[in-house]
């Protein structure tokens, strides 16, 4: 073997190509590939941006309903919410570039997820966010390194969207050990737009100009989507430079530039920069168009010395776009950007050739067949095996004699419980003046649509610890939760987009996981009428071996048709009447109660049925229709007891609750498809038989009274659950500072 060859080979290896993908190159190329060709395979075929591994798993989603406008495929999912309007939204996740640098990796991970909103034609009107971190408890050196995490993470999701005027108005933060050595960043927007006005990202017409708009290109996130398509060791300060650095107010002008270019008939298709940078938008415009492109990587705006055709293909600079322009067009768009002074330059144009032509200073440098890379990129069956961990965690009995007063104290000050407003009082939740249920409002945060009178509500949502014992159940447990806290608010659930959030794929054990989750989501979202219409996989979320419990995040989208009648999820009034929905077993597997009375996650998932989930929307969302209901709350983490203190807690309002159960500590089962209702006395009939009606079993748990809440055996004065609620988890985190 020649020794040039060799050195292409180890090129390609230090590339995270495998050989096979190397002789695959070159068959593609019929020769030997350079430099940056070998870059350019490298980023496309990278985990992060071709799914190699994931992709034969996510084919069977559900995509389609007569609302779905866009469906998987795009920057972002589209569904018709009436009225001529369109609500445009996506997830993503930004988990090893927060690993590294918490700051700047959660910015750019809420810079990149607005501008795959905006790509689409869309204002984004709302932001959401689901965290994950160790526990923050003690000062043992992981939970002073995740409070630290924790800092920055918060500190840099506030700061971009702040700056970018979007609202935060809802998402989750949870704590789970396995998140020791990676913690998780999922960051969801969502953006209104007419539905006649969607822009896709499209590269068509011989001749038609290439654009390229935003940021100048510098070499920051260089190997980023390679980087994320890796499992950590312990040298991670190495990957430091493959962090990427946000500038909101460069991305405020450019989504205001792009959404006045968006009223004029100038371009065919926009992309954004993203995962990959010039190399995944040129390939991805031109590849959904089966055009071909030629690009003068010189004519690129750059802001560093001595910058390659390799950095400029390979770069993450953040805020940039490629557009596909109309021939003719070019002065009025240059016009614009450069009114928003914004960089902007042709770059190239379309051609019919098929193929990625590269130019340096009118050499051709790299010349790649599109629809080849595309359409060979290696789609891997790898090996899969039950986790022997699951034959082992069946068999729990919860055989001690704990109080329930003890354990309700002990779960209502966990992290997970208590209110995070140390975290969103960072964000800016009402910027827009169009939230109308914000985060610590527990349940589904709602946002009004000033132009149709109707509202959108959404949710992210995963237990964790319910993927882990089963990942099927567990991930279509997650769909029914997300879509539960949207029904709460009396919305009408829609549709769902995804971070699916997992482990190292080559280990058979998690691909187990990853192909059992998905079934799960499958089989939810096809039942509950939710369909995918987006979302993103992030996998090799491991440290020295030790990856990540099974977390497919899940938001759900909702449409209230009357803004007017949002439906709080705390308790409202004096004097109303609690009313428990649904079937209360003694399902203890994975619960907060078993975690912290017993200090395990085992035991067997609580019974899905979705068919009883859909019914407790429904009535619900009729409820609330006719008038009926005053809050509405879930039943999730620590069951009715917890749920029930939570509405108390946040409505500021004593309670007084008795339920009989088989078990006394049933009142902390984490049985599925339950809620709370609040309704007036007058109600109660009319809201029975229709609950009855709808296939729902009801039951009177209380009312509200007093200034304590006494739930069966438990009793505790309303002022001391408050403090822990409020005020434990500043304490907690800022203990360092």
């Amino acid at each position: 073997m020649q020794k040039e060859e060799m050195n292409l080979q180890e090129v390609a290896l230090a590339h995270s190509l495998t050989l096979e993908e190397f002789d695959n190159i070159k068959a593609i190329l019929g020769r030997d590939p350079n430099y940056v060709e070998i870059g350019i395979f490298s980023a496309m075929w990278s985990e992060h941006c071709s799914y190699k591994s994931s992709k034969k798993y996510l084919n069977g989603f559900p995509t389609k309903a007569p609302w779905v406008i866009q469906g998987p495929g795009e920057n972002a999912g589209v569904i018709d919410i009436g009225d001529g309007y369109a609500a445009v939204f996506k997830m993503e996740s930004h988990n090893h570039p927060s690993f590294i640098e918490p700051y700047q990796g959660a910015a750019t991970g809420v810079g990149g997820i607005l501008r795959d909103v905006f790509t689409m034609g869309a204002r984004p009107i709302a932001n959401m966010n689901s965290i994950r971190f160790a526990s923050i408890e003690g000062n043992s050196e992981t939970a002073k390194k995740h409070r630290f995490l924790l800092r920055g993470v918060v500190s840099g999701i506030g700061g971009y969207g702040n700056c970018m005027g979007v609202p935060t108005i809802g998402g989750e933060t949870t704590f789970e050990e396995c998140y020791a050595g990676n913690n998780l960043v999922n960051a969801f927007t969502i953006g209104l737009a007419k539905k006649d006005e969607i822009f896709l990202g499209l590269a068509e017409g011989l001749g038609n100009p290439v654009m390229y708009v935003g940021s100048k290109t510098g070499r920051d996130g260089l190997g980023g989507a390679v980087m994320s398509s890796a499992a950590f060791t312990e040298d991670n300060e190495s990957k430091r430079p493959t962090v990427q650095v946000g500038d909101p107010f460069t991305e405020k002008l450019l989504l205001e530039a792009c959404l006045e270019l968006f009223k004029e008939d100038y371009i065919i298709g926009i992309q954004d920069m993203g995962a990959a940078g010039l190399t995944s938008s040129s390939f991805e415009m031109a590849g959904r168009s089966g055009s071909g492109m030629i690009m003068h990587l010189d004519k690129v705006p750059s802001r560093e010395e001595g910058m390659t055709p390799y950095d400029f293909m390979l770069s993450e600079s953040q805020e940039r776009m490629l557009i596909c322009a109309k021939k003719g067009c070019e002065d009025k768009i240059i016009e614009i950007f450069e009114k928003w002074e914004l960089d902007v330059a042709v770059i190239g144009e379309v051609t019919n050739t098929g193929k990625m032509e590269l130019f340096w200073h009118d050499e051709l440098c790299a010349e790649i067949p599109i629809q080849e890379l595309s359409e060979q990129a290696p789609i891997l069956d790898r090996p899969t095996s039950k986790p022997e961990y699951l034959n082992e965690i069946e068999n729990i009995i919860l055989d001690k004699n704990i109080s329930n007063q003890k354990a309700f104290e002990d779960m209502f000050s966990d992290m997970e419980i208590v209110d995070k407003s140390w975290v969103y009082k960072q964000y800016d939740s009402m910027v827009q003046t169009n939230t109308l249920k914000g985060p610590g409002t527990l349940d589904g945060s709602s946002i009004r649509i000033k132009e149709t009178g109707k509202a959108l509500t959404m949710s992210a949502d995963c237990n964790t610890r319910l993927c882990y014992i089963n990942p099927e159940l567990g991930a279509a447990a997650a769909v029914m939760e997300s879509g539960r806290n949207v029904a709460m608010t009396g919305a009408v659930p829609k549709a769902i987009t995804d971070c699916l959030n997992f482990g190292n794929p080559e280990n058979p054990e998690v691909m187990w996981q990853f192909a059992a989750s998905c079934d799960g989501i499958k089989s939810a979202c096809k039942a509950l009428n939710t369909p995918v219409i987006g979302g993103n996989v992030s996998l090799y979320n491991e440290t020295n071996g030790v990856g990540i419990f099974p977390t497919p995040s899940i938001a759900t989208v909702g449409i209230n048709e009357d803004a007017n009648k949002i439906l709080p999820s705390c308790i409202q009034e004096q004097g109303s009447t609690l009313i428990l929905l649904g079937d209360t077993k003694s399902e203890f597997g994975a619960s907060l109660y078993m975690k912290k009375m017993y200090g395990k996650i085992a035991g067997i998932h609580p019974e899905v049925n979705f068919e009883k989930e859909l019914a407790l929307w429904n009535t619900v969302i009729k409820a609330n229709e006719l008038g009926l209901l005053k809050s509405a709350k879930d039943v999730n983490l620590g069951g009715i007891a917890i749920s029930l203190a939570k509405m108390s807690v946040v409505g500021a309002k004593g309670v007084e609750a008795s339920i009989s159960l088989d078990d006394s500590k049933d009142i902390f089962s984490e049985s599925l498809s339950r809620a709370i209702v609040e309704l007036d006395k007058s109600k109660i009939d009319e809201f029975m038989s229709l609950s009855a009606e709808m296939g729902i079993s009801s039951m009177i748990l209380g009312e509200v009274k007093g200034d304590n809440i006494k739930i069966n055996d438990i009793n505790i004065s309303l002022e001391v659950v408050s403090d822990t609620y409020f005020n434990k988890f500043q304490r907690v985190i800022e203990q360092d500072l």
